[in-house]
């Protein structure tokens, strides 16, 4: 196989993509595609797994999210909705509507903050914890088989880099607007 037929047999969606740009925006690069593109396209494949491993379990996503951050606290397994939304990066309104669907699901509850009647404290139930734990196993584990294809020394040194990455973008500050 000659270099042109390997390197298009091995192209991927986002080549395809850069291939197509460059024939119509040939003076524009792209090459930001080759790592952010993928990034994209890898996490959009993989979600359908993610979310059915949770379905699997009761739970969708932003479900997970909240049970295993408290998990995740340690004992005694509570957080104030303030730290859990903050944690979780939503809306204080959105971490209400999860909290109703968990609190009727047995998985929290909620109690009074024992040093101030007027808070509350978000509680794992011993039934959220230990769906927590499973649905978090489960997912782990379907999770490595999407690395596979990488070896120990691969995976080290695309997780080292994506650390770099994802620091650097965390430190940039937002453009307005």
């Amino acid at each position: 196989m000659n270099g042109t037929a390997m390197n298009e047999a091995a192209a991927d969606h986002v080549d395809r993509l850069r291939a197509q740009w460059a024939r119509e925006l040939p003076d524009l690069d792209t090459t930001p595609m080759t790592i952010l593109g993928r990034v994209w396209r890898l996490s959009n494949l993989v979600r359908p797994s993610i979310e059915a491993t949770f379905a699997g379990f009761g739970l969708d996503r932003g479900e997970f999210d909240v049970i295993s951050t408290l998990r995740r606290a340690g004992p005694p397994y509570r957080l104030t909705p303030t730290a859990l939304y903050t944690t979780l990066m939503i809306s204080s309104g959105g971490l209400t509507h999860r909290l109703d669907r968990l609190e009727k699901a047995g998985l929290v509850a909620r109690e009074p903050a024992p040093h101030d009647g007027r808070s509350l404290l978000v509680v794992l139930t011993e039934e959220g914890r230990a769906r927590a734990e499973a649905a978090f196993r489960t997912d782990m584990a379907s999770e490595a088989r999407f690395l596979d294809a990488l070896d120990p020394a691969e995976r080290d040194a695309l997780a080292g880099l994506l650390r770099k990455l994802v620091a650097a973008v965390e430190a940039t500050p937002t453009a307005p607007g």
